[in-house]
């Protein structure tokens, strides 16, 4: 899988770095920041929730 964020779309609810805090994390302004692009296969589910509870949905997942 691999992970896009956009990051001007980010609103800072900080919903992805609470469910997977191993893939995003948050600038000093409170905006998304991507720590992998290409999370470990153990990470899929957390990934996929953080992108469904994005509100601003800033987060897209792509196969890869």
């Amino acid at each position: 899988m691999h992970v896009e964020v956009d990051r001007p779309m980010c609103v800072g609810s900080g919903q992805c770095v609470l469910t997977a805090p191993e893939v995003f994390d948050q600038d000093d302004d409170g905006f998304v920041t991507l720590l992998s692009e290409r999370p470990d296969a153990d990470q899929l589910e957390a990934v996929q929730e953080s992108a469904a509870l994005c509100p601003a949905a800033a987060i897209r997942l792509a196969p890869g």
